[in-house]
């Protein structure tokens, strides 16, 4: 057992310096569209990116910003992202107590990975977890926006969307708890072409009725778990952005598509 996971991209996807990337996160924050109220409920759900934050920062910001107001209340952060570098089947838990970032440490909710017990799709497999960046680039934006908050991080392989929606459902609690999948949109086609697929990816999320493939989004698996719930809850999704890294600090003939999204609850009468 690892008693601490340390930062694995600090420096590269995200500055390493504490005071360099806090003002990074703010910046990023301070320069998102301003949130148009309520209408949509309160944030349950966050779906964001996971590319260097010279990249993807901006468009990743736009949900965080959402939180605003909630730093308080959101006590459990349940981050799933696809799993880059390890071949997973399930989803996979650390053995860690904790993950560090240049901004500290933030528990593992021991007592929530307790209640995935049971579950046959969740293992423990802390190769996984090593290096992989999906969740850890999640982690100062949360540092950022909440306060004395736990997680429960899972590198999501091979499984299905109801796989995800069965632990989802598990860990669902009430407002102390937000869900956050980390999944980049489409990979290296140019841009134009990548605006059309990703508009429509978008509006698959959007309906909540149709599943995304892994051409579409790298974290489609999670993705697809967490539409499966939002529907069966009730949940209200709202595009947040949608860009690319053609539109944020990269050229225009092989871009990555990037989106957030906000889901809100309790919008529904």
């Amino acid at each position: 057992m690892r008693d601490v996971r340390p930062a694995a991209v600090a420096g590269t996807f995200y500055p390493g310096e504490p005071t360099e990337l806090a003002a990074s996160v703010r910046a990023f924050v301070a320069g998102a569209p301003a949130s148009p109220g309520s209408a949509r409920g309160r944030p349950k759900a966050l779906i964001v990116p996971h590319a260097g934050y010279v990249y993807s920062g901006p468009i990743a910001a736009g949900a965080y910003a959402r939180l605003a107001g909630l730093r308080a209340s959101i006590r459990r952060v349940v981050i799933l992202g696809p799993a880059h570098r390890v071949a997973v089947r399930g989803l996979a838990l650390p053995s860690a107590r904790a993950f560090a970032t240049p901004l500290g440490e933030v528990e593992v909710d021991r007592e929530a990975v307790a209640s995935l017990r049971g579950l046959p799709q969740v293992v423990e497999n802390d190769a996984a977890h090593a290096l992989e960046h999906s969740l850890e680039v999640q982690l100062p934006f949360l540092q950022s926006m909440l306060d004395g908050f736990r997680i429960v991080p899972l590198a999501v392989g091979h499984a299905s969307a109801d796989d995800v929606a069965q632990v989802l459902d598990r860990l669902w609690g009430g407002p102390e708890t937000l869900v956050v999948v980390s999944s980049d949109l489409s990979h290296y086609h140019r841009y134009a072409e990548a605006r059309e697929i990703d508009r429509e990816s978008a509006d698959r999320i959007l309906s909540l009725s149709r599943p995304l493939d892994h051409e579409q989004a790298c974290g489609a698996t999670p993705i697809n778990g967490l539409l499966l719930c939002a529907r069966r809850r009730g949940l209200e999704p709202e595009l947040i952005d949608l860009r690319n890294s053609g539109d944020t600090a990269g050229d225009r003939s092989r871009v990555v598509g990037y989106a957030s999204f906000v889901f809100g609850e309790g919008a529904r009468p």
